[in-house]
């Protein structure tokens, strides 16, 4: 549950909890009063107008904003990087950040017009990920790309023309260095000036007859490929 995960990385200011939900989840609001929220008991029918959810499960909690400057994310020493270049679907955008987790991504951005990853539908979508972590977001997606290359990064645009093969030896040996994968929108990709602002251009090989994949499952495969070469 992301109140669960909210709770134990992000400050929560307020509890909004119906009789039902706190008697089910009594160990969150015992740990958000420990944590000084305000716990707000509401009616089912406030609880639903809070939540955008069909089947709404009684308990909202109002936090910080969790953004960062793209600097701040990219601080240290980053060796994979998630950037989602005018990603505009909330629900791709919450699983892209979950798959950045899982494969240990060190940070994803958000560049150009990609969605608020705030936004209701992607906090649900990323099941926790974006409390874990830093998440930055600046409309200037050639600043975003820029700041990549001064974090070290090689800048590695997902393109179905790219004129690397993911699984061939020359994407192999990119992937085992610190990298940033650019994912673009869901209908056309990544803007054709950035990507060719990029330093590479990876391409996904499709075997069978399907046209394409979508966002979301790309991301996950481009990342894996990521983790593979870097554990070989």
């Amino acid at each position: 549950m992301a109140v669960r995960e909210a709770l134990s990385a992000a400050p929560v200011h307020e509890l909004f909890v119906t009789d039902a939900a706190a008697a089910r989840h009594a160990d969150l609001v015992g740990l958000a009063a420990a944590g000084g929220a305000r716990i707000s008991p509401v009616t089912d029918r406030a609880a639903a107008g809070l939540s955008d959810t069909v089947t709404p499960q009684g308990i909202v909690a109002v936090c910080s904003l969790l953004d960062v400057p793209v600097a701040a994310a990219l601080a240290g020493r980053p060796t994979l990087v998630a950037v989602l270049a005018g990603v505009a679907d909330p629900g791709n955008a919450g699983t892209v950040i979950r798959v950045a987790d899982a494969a240990g991504a060190d940070a994803v951005l958000l560049a150009g017009n990609s969605v608020d990853p705030h936004n209701g539908k992607a906090v649900r979508a990323s099941t926790g990920s974006l409390f874990h972590l830093p998440l930055a977001r600046d409309r200037d997606a050639m600043a975003v790309l820029e700041a990549c290359r001064d974090a070290g990064l090689t800048a590695v645009v997902a393109d179905p023309g790219g004129e690397l093969d993911l699984y061939g030896p020359a994407a192999d040996a990119l992937l085992r260095g610190p990298h940033a994968w650019v994912f673009g929108g869901e209908a056309h990709g990544v803007e054709a000036g950035l990507a060719r602002r990029a330093d590479h251009r990876v391409r996904i090989p499709i075997l069978g007859r399907a046209e394409s994949l979508n966002l979301a499952t790309a991301a996950a495969v481009c990342l894996y490929a990521s983790v593979a070469a870097r554990t070989r």
